[in-house]
C-alpha cells in the first residue's frame, strides 16, 4: 500500500503502485488471452450440434432408464460383494506395504537421508501419480482379468497416499518421549515400538479408514476395464443399452458409497 499527496495537501492511500497496477492488468490480459486461445482450440474439435442436442438425448435416456429393473438385483449381490472385497483387501495390502515405506521416508526414522529416503519418496510419488484404472489395465495385461487384478491395482495406488500421510505423522511426533526411551538404553527397535508407534496409531487408524472409504469409490469402476466387481455389470449393461439395469447398478453403487462414508465417519469419530 502506498500514499500520494494531492494538490490540496491531502494524502490518498492506494493499494498498489503504478507499476504494480500495470503488472496486475497485464496478468489479467495474459489470462484472458490464454482463455480465448484455449476456447478456440476446443471449439475446433467440438461438434456443437451434439452439444445443443444433448438435453434431448439426456431426456430420452432418462425415460428409457426409469424405472430401474429391480429384478436384476439378484445378479448384483456377488459383484457388489466383490467390490467391497477389492476395496478392503486392497487397503489392507497397501497398509502393509506403506508402513515400512513411511518409516524409510520420515526424516527422523530413515536409516539414510541421502540414499534410502529418496528411494522411499520415489515410491510414494510413483504410486500416487498413476490412477488405479491405469494400474488395473497394466495388471490385467500381466496377470489377467478378475478380482485379483483389482485388488493389486487398488493396493498399489493406495501405497503412496497412506505412506505420505503416515510419514508426515511420524515427523510430527513428540521427540521428548523418544529421547526419554532412548535414555533408558533401549534399542532402535524398542524406541520405535514404544516411543514412535503409540504416537502415530491414531493417525494410522484414521488414514486406514479414510483410504478404505476412497477405495470403495475407486473399486466400483475398476470392472469397466475388466478388474472385477460391480463395474463388470455396469460395463455389460452399457454395452447392451440396458438402461434400466444401468439405473439399478448406479443406485446400488450410490448406496454402497453412502454406507462406506457412514462407516468411515463413525470410525474416525471414535478414533478422534
Amino acid at each position: 500500500m502506498v500514499t500520494h499527496t494531492l494538490a490540496d495537501g491531502t494524502r490518498k492511500w492506494d493499494r498498489r503502485t503504478t507499476g504494480q497496477r500495470l503488472v496486475h492488468w497485464f496478468g489479467w490480459l495474459i489470462g484472458v488471452a490464454v482463455f480465448v486461445y484455449a476456447w478456440n482450440e476446443i471449439s475446433k474439435v467440438t461438434t456443437w450440434f451434439f452439444v445443443w442436442d444433448a438435453p434431448r438425448i439426456a431426456s430420452d435416456i432418462f425415460g428409457r432408464a426409469t424405472p430401474p429393473r429391480w429384478s436384476y438385483m439378484d445378479q448384483l449381490w456377488e459383484p457388489i460383494w466383490d467390490t467391497l472385497n477389492i476395496a478392503t483387501l486392497g487397503t489392507i495390502a497397501a497398509l502393509f506395504m506403506a508402513v515400512p515405506v513411511a518409516f524409510l521416508a520420515a526424516r527422523n526414522t530413515t536409516p539414510s537421508k541421502l540414499f534410502i529416503r529418496p528411494i522411499a519418496l520415489l515410491i510414494i510419488v510413483s504410486t500416487r501419480s498413476i490412477n488405479s484404472l491405469i494400474w488395473a489395465l497394466l495388471l490385467i495385461a500381466i496377470i489377467g482379468p478378475g478380482v485379483f487384478a483389482g485388488i493389486v491395482a487398488i493396493s498399489i495406488r493406495s501405497i503412496g497416499f497412506c505412506a505420505k500421510l503416515l510419514y508426515e505423522a511420524i515427523e510430527e511426533i513428540n521427540e521428548d518421549q523418544v529421547e526419554a526411551i532412548t535414555a533408558t538404553g533401549a534399542s532402535r527397535w524398542q524406541v520405535m515400538a514404544f516411543g514412535i508407534v503409540p504416537q502415530i496409531m491414531p493417525a494410522f487408524a484414521g488414514i486406514a479408514v479414510f483410504r478404505w472409504d476412497i477405495n470403495i469409490r475407486e473399486s466400483t469402476v475398476l470392472g469397466l476395464v475388466g478388474a472385477g466387481g460391480i463395474g463388470l455389470q455396469l460395463s455389460a449393461s452399457l454395452n447392451t443399452l440396458a438402461w434400466p439395469q444401468v439405473t439399478l447398478i448406479l443406485l446400488v453403487i450410490l448406496v454402497a458409497v453412502v454406507i462406506g462414508e457412514w462407516v468411515s465417519a463413525k470410525v474416525r469419530g471414535m478414533i478422534i
